[in-house]
């Protein structure tokens, strides 16, 4: 409950002038296209994102709102993982693309287990 204000609470335009008599001020980031959070292990990427800066006794915090694609980064020096191809992609990519099945998982395992990808590269060849 806010004291002085009847039933605590306050509308948008009351919230703006008490944030500016404490010093806040807040600025949206217009066009935001992206944004890229980094950690040892993992990257976030937030792409449909509304971004907020806020400043506050000249320290400024920023506001991410959106849904993150959350991607495992590879650490520097680790060779690429192989990807896992089941049986049923590489008879999936030998019928549709008409070749072996040894060609069918090679192609998969060029095209990082994408079957699609696979499938596309042999019959462009």
């Amino acid at each position: 409950m806010i004291p002085g204000i009847p039933g605590g609470r306050m509308n948008p335009k009351q919230l703006r002038m008490a944030m500016k008599r404490l010093g806040v001020e807040t600025e949206e980031i217009a066009d935001v296209e992206e944004v890229v959070i980094r950690t040892g292990s993992k990257d976030y990427v937030f792409k449909s994102v509304q971004v907020t800066a806020m400043t506050v006794q000249g320290q400024k915090t920023w506001q991410i709102v959106g849904e993150p694609l959350v991607m495992t980064r590879k650490k520097e020096g680790t060779p690429p993982e192989k990807p896992t191809i089941s049986d049923e992609d590489v008879e999936l990519v030998a019928e549709k693309a008409r070749v072996s099945k040894e060609v069918a998982r090679t192609a998969l395992e060029e095209a990082n287990g994408e079957p699609a990808e696979a499938i596309i590269r042999l019959m462009s060849r």
